[in-house]
């Protein structure tokens, strides 16, 4: 009977080590989440202080610099349904993603040589493609590596290293701009360094998991638009579903023309991005894991909340201190929902589709999201900045009426 107790006792130790090793996430996790970081520090060094350099130093208006946020976050969603479908085909997908990352950190050298707002449109254009090229193909390889178990906290922990990466680019922003007394040029510079040391890490630390170009029934992937037809409604749902909730976010390039209106110096201005960076690094890990135990329309409707009080505030904020606490309640609700809409891409799409599904809902949000920066750019020039931000509540408040109608559906 003693042996017995004893062996029972080991049989219990065993399993909750086995629940722990079950619980930790894959090396290749880490590194692209790092990868992710280091590119998140070179693009949003030049992303928080953009918007301030293409309207006071190049003169751009609030619809040029919506069209142009639009156009380039569009046609990084587009490409993004081509190189996720290719990823499939080819059942290959680090390649893409080094190309797309190299573009990214190449585009870089630009923006500080950019003379006239043609050249920022042509570096923020190679940017978005090279971001499109690698992005569905790392959001597959994250559902690749990861057993579905732990989707929720593998894209949670992938958008929280990414958020961190996002909140060190405004406060080197921020550190380097009064380091040269307001040069956005030379603070341009750079963000050169973190872009190419994300290529060197994705290329020398990541091993591609091994791919096989046949489905669990023995077809061979084939790259066309049938492929599409073989995604299921419930799919089609979180597609649109995301769609909805990108027009109810639109470019955070009006969080940072909103800090300007509100009295914040030019200076600081970055530092509106590192509020909303932090809150959303250390909520996105417990969001995204809790999306693994907790029904995802309770966490996509607390998001949607968060972001109707975050317009809210925006919306009426007549002091830099009330436009903090709009960024930082819009950093809690994308902590809350995009990497819970990523693992129910993951969750709804087959296996041996996952880079067109991520490539699809990509595309479908990219042209969402041109048509919200172009409407919160008219509206802000036609009836000021309040109007672009009830808007926004107003496309949130829709989101959560659709969430109603939602019953997800996981495919492994």
């Amino acid at each position: 009977m003693h042996w017995v107790s004893e062996k029972r006792l080991v049989m219990s130790i065993l399993q909750v080590q086995k629940k722990k090793i079950d619980r930790k996430l894959p090396g290749g996790i880490w590194v692209l989440g790092f990868v992710s970081m280091f590119m998140d520090i070179s693009s949003e060094l030049v992303h928080s202080l953009l918007p301030i350099f293409m309207t006071t130093v190049l003169g751009a208006s609030m619809v040029t610099l919506g069209v142009i946020e639009g156009l380039a976050e569009g046609a990084a969603a587009i490409t993004k349904m081509f190189s996720g479908a290719i990823s499939d085909y080819f059942g290959k997908r680090k390649l893409l993603a080094v190309l797309g990352y190299a573009l990214g950190a190449l585009s870089k050298l630009v923006f500080p040589l950019a003379t006239t707002i043609e050249w920022v449109f042509g570096a923020r254009f190679v940017d978005r493609i090279g971001k499109g090229i690698r992005g569905a193909p790392r959001d597959a390889l994250v559902a690749d590596i990861v057993p579905p178990k732990l989707r929720g906290a593998a894209y949670g922990l992938h958008q929280s290293l990414d958020s961190v990466g996002a909140f060190f680019g405004p406060l080197l922003a921020v550190v380097f701009m009064i380091w040269f007394a307001n040069d956005i040029e030379s603070v341009f510079w750079i963000a050169v360094v973190p872009g190419f040391l994300a290529v060197l890490v994705l290329i020398v630390a990541l091993r591609e998991p091994e791919s096989l170009k046949k489905n669990s029934a023995g077809h061979i992937n084939h790259l066309g638009l049938n492929d599409a037809k073989r995604l299921p409604v419930q799919y089609w749902f979180v597609v649109t579903l995301g769609a909805v909730f990108t027009l109810a976010r639109f470019s955070e390039a009006f969080l940072i023309l909103r800090a300007q209106d509100a009295g914040l110096a030019i200076a600081y201005v970055p530092a509106i991005m590192i509020v909303m960076n932090i809150v959303y690094s250390i909520f996105a890990y417990p969001a995204g894991a809790a999306a693994d135990r907790l029904p995802a329309r309770t966490l996509l409707l607390l998001g949607l909340w968060i972001l109707v009080a975050a317009d809210v505030l925006l919306a009426i904020a007549a002091q830099p201190w009330i436009v903090f606490i709009g960024a930082a309640l819009w950093g809690l609700h994308m902590a809350f929902t995009q990497g819970l809409l990523s693992k129910l891409v993951a969750d709804t799409a087959p296996s041996e589709l996952r880079g067109t599904a991520f490539g699809v809902f990509n595309m479908v949000n990219g042209v969402a999201l041109l048509l919200a920066s172009i409407i919160a750019g008219v509206m802000w020039n036609s009836f000021g900045a309040s109007a672009t931000f009830i808007a926004g509540a107003s496309f949130a408040t829709l989101s959560a009426v659709g969430l109603l109608l939602y019953h997800p559906r996981v495919r492994t």
